[in-house]
């Protein structure tokens, strides 16, 4: 194993060139699977944020949501943009980097540095595109168990994410009860929904029905399926907001016009910010990790290791939760939730549950919300003081 920082303008991209540190697993360690397949050698990368503490006690790990990455909270070296959990991660936060090592790492099928689609193939010498293993949930948790294993932390402190974040977090639960004290799942749920599969399955047919996509070989021949991806995103994104909220930012107004103009240009603003995410988002991620990070999600059944009784994931674990809904998440209602209280509830844990109440719908737990900030920062305060953990003073 090797840790290499590369260059911040090393020619081929993130996914081979990433703008932050990287562990190479080499052959004698490799990663087994769910499909079958085992990967060797692979990458993982990643950002960490504070110092760990003597004791190696104090360790965060953040799991991010689909199109996210490691870059919680710094600049993100592709859009010049704030880091995505800024509002929750750095010094004063709630996930206080003055008293916390925090930890992000690229899920493996990402294409920020961890092995995925877009990475080279060393057995080829090109991307591997679609000759890449099919990704799971819990395979991505392995991986970043390698991870904290390199970085020599026996237990975390506290995993914490939202959406598939928070998906990240329940089976870091189930299958590392022992290495994690505390856990924050976030707008989530413990399997996916045959709605949210049917919204993917839309968004990878864009995809795959852009001519530029090339049965994934659009790397080796030079194009890019960009019309595709945005239309993907376009159609995600309008899950992760909710009625109320797209209605007050837009209504029916129009977009820098007086009247129609009775054609099919952008008359409305939320076609036109519907047409800036999705041209936006084109910039920085690989149209088949899109494939594979959704086909991750939507295979995501925690119940179904344990005989379909989710209980069982949780039965006499030591963790302490706190689970976070928001009441306009029409893509992770508070009823998936609630299930999961229930089956922790029933597997003895010690858990807490909030129902914040927003009009901002499943993007609220990236947003400056107060209550999510209150909720956040008294549980990790709790959680910290019950583990013996000195915490910096917010004030």
């Amino acid at each position: 194993m090797s840790t290499v920082v590369p260059p911040l303008t090393a020619a081929g991209g993130e996914a081979t060139n990433p703008s932050s540190k990287t562990i190479v697993f080499a052959a004698d360690a490799p990663l087994q699977m769910e499909c079958g397949v085992i990967l060797a050698p692979f990458t993982i990368a990643y950002q960490t944020y504070g110092v760990l503490n003597a004791e190696r006690s104090n360790a965060v790990l953040v799991c991010h949501a689909l199109t996210g990455d490691q870059h919680v909270s710094n600049t993100h070296p592709v859009t010049g943009k704030p880091g995505w959990w800024e509002t929750m991660v750095g010094p004063g936060r709630p996930i206080d980097t003055n008293s916390f090592f925090v930890i992000c790492s690229n899920v493996l099928g990402g294409c920020m540095g961890t092995t995925g689609p877009a990475a080279v193939n060393p057995a080829t010498g090109k991307a591997f595109g679609l000759e890449m293993p099919i990704v799971t949930i819990k395979d991505m948790v392995r991986a970043q168990s390698m991870l904290i294993d390199h970085l020599g932390i026996d237990q975390l402190f506290c995993v914490a994410g939202g959406s598939m974040g928070g998906m990240q977090v329940l089976q870091w639960a189930a299958s590392y009860p022992d290495r994690i004290f505390a856990a924050l799942p976030i707008a989530t749920a413990a399997r996916h929904s045959s709605q949210n599969i049917a919204f993917h399955e839309v968004g990878r047919q864009a995809v795959m029905a852009d001519p530029n996509w090339r049965g994934g070989r659009y790397l080796e021949e030079g194009t890019r399926p960009e019309k595709g991806l945005a239309v993907a995103r376009m159609a995600a994104h309008i899950t992760y907001m909710s009625d109320d909220s797209l209605h007050r930012k837009f209504g029916r107004k129009l977009q820098e016009r007086s009247a129609p103009t009775f054609s099919f240009d952008a008359d409305f603003q939320v076609e036109s910010y519907l047409r800036h995410q999705g041209s936006t988002f084109v910039e920085r991620f690989d149209a088949n990790s899109y494939l594979y990070v959704t086909r991750a999600m939507d295979y995501f059944d925690l119940a179904a290791d344990y005989g379909g009784l989710l209980a069982k994931a949780f039965r006499s674990i030591k963790t302490r939760f706190c689970v976070v809904s928001f009441n306009s998440d029409w893509l992770f209602p508070t009823t998936e939730s609630r299930a999961i209280v229930h089956a922790l509830n029933a597997g003895g844990a010690s858990v807490s549950f909030v129902e914040i109440d927003t009009n901002k719908g499943h993007d609220a737990f990236l947003l400056d919300i107060p209550d999510l900030i209150s909720t956040t920062r008294g549980f990790l305060d709790s959680a910290a003081r019950a583990r013996g953990l000195k915490v910096a003073d917010a004030s």
